[in-house]
């Protein structure tokens, strides 16, 4: 079903494609905008009770999509180096192993689909980094590190949530 916290997540595609066609200043207000629409979806999902598993997924997925294209644009004007482009997308990379491990471990089907601490917090942390760089404003190596430790703090904490639901289902 399609709610308007659902409505409110699509609307991030949008917004990146006018990342792409726009100048400085206006990619910085889709950017805000997106960071906006990423906080009020999951807040009127969580206040008037909408959340859906539809909205588990489409939310993180038009936050990559979203953070897909504007690294996209931004590595065709060579904006960013190819080592920040990879400590942004670290987090994303672990997820991606996790999933992996799902698939091998035969538990996809059982795994319960919900947000990581982690995953907020590196979203907020992208939006932060490429509103700054869209400014021209090239943060340190330091921040870039954060998103290698958030990477390795996802898989991590994917893995003992998955673990805790095993022993869950063996209790059960």
């Amino acid at each position: 079903m399609l709610t308007i916290p659902n409505l409110i997540s699509l609307l991030r595609l949008p917004l990146a494609i006018l990342f792409v066609f726009s100048g400085s200043f206006f990619r910085a207000v889709v950017l805000i905008l997106a960071a906006f629409s990423d906080f009020l979806d999951g807040f009127i999902a969580r206040r008037y009770s909408t959340t859906s598993r539809y909205g588990t997924l489409i939310d993180p997925v038009m936050d990559k999509l979203f953070v897909i294209i504007v690294l996209a644009t931004l590595i065709q004007e060579s904006s960013l180096e190819p080592w920040e482009i990879a400590s942004l997308l670290c987090r994303d990379i672990s997820v991606f192993i996790f999933g992996i491990y799902l698939i091998l471990t035969g538990k996809l089907e059982s795994y319960r689909l919900r947000s990581i601490w982690s995953g907020k917090v590196t979203t907020a942390l992208q939006f932060v980094v490429l509103f700054l760089m869209t400014l021209g404003i090239t943060p340190s190596p330091f921040v870039f590190s954060i998103f290698i430790l958030l990477g390795l703090a996802a898989l991590f904490e994917l893995y003992l949530t998955s673990r805790f639901e095993m022993r869950q289902d063996e209790i059960s």
